[in-house]
């Protein structure tokens, strides 16, 4: 009989603990990237909006 294997950490678990170990790092690029996200969504919509 074969000891089975410990599961594996699921991907959350794991950019968890990636991001508590960078700390300062992972805040700036989640930072970045939310504003990015924002700029493109605003920008998206400025474009859409009919011209009067």
């Amino acid at each position: 009989m074969t000891n089975p294997s410990p599961p594996q950490d699921s991907y959350v678990k794991l950019a968890m603990r990636n991001m508590v170990r960078k700390g300062r790092t992972s805040l700036l690029h989640m930072a970045l990237t939310t504003t990015g996200l924002v700029a493109v969504l605003l920008l998206l919509a400025s474009l859409d909006r009919p011209s009067l």
